[in-house]
């Protein structure tokens, strides 16, 4: 599985940006997906996932302001950013996980939101 992370940008506080991850490759409906992001000098944290059945997780930091969805017919996740603060800044990964030998991970992109 390969997977093409893409609508990173900069955006002002309060404001929105929608990523979204496609995949190549087959059985995308039974991934397991999700979104991590990693700021500077943090480790990588799971910010919301969505399961096989669209059932979805998210951390507390972002509930309420992020929603996670899939499009299994175009084997693409996304993740809808409302509401965003600074401390949301972050390059944020997708990966795909059939178990734990079988996790893949995007490129990353970039998200900078100014204060």
């Amino acid at each position: 599985v390969q997977l093409q992370a893409s609508g990173g940008g900069l955006v002002q506080a309060g404001g929105s940006l929608r990523l979204s991850c496609e995949a190549s490759g087959s059985a995308f409906s039974r991934y397991y997906m999700g979104w991590y992001r990693q700021a500077p000098g943090k480790q990588r944290e799971l910010v919301a996932g969505v399961s096989i059945g669209s059932k979805p997780y998210y951390a507390d930091s972002v509930k309420g302001r992020f929603t996670i969805s899939r499009d299994n017919a175009k084997k693409t996740v996304y993740l809808q950013m409302n509401s965003l603060k600074p401390e949301d800044t972050a390059v944020y990964y997708c990966n795909a996980r059939l178990s734990s030998v079988y996790s893949y991970w995007g490129q990353g992109t970039l998200v900078t939101v100014s204060s």
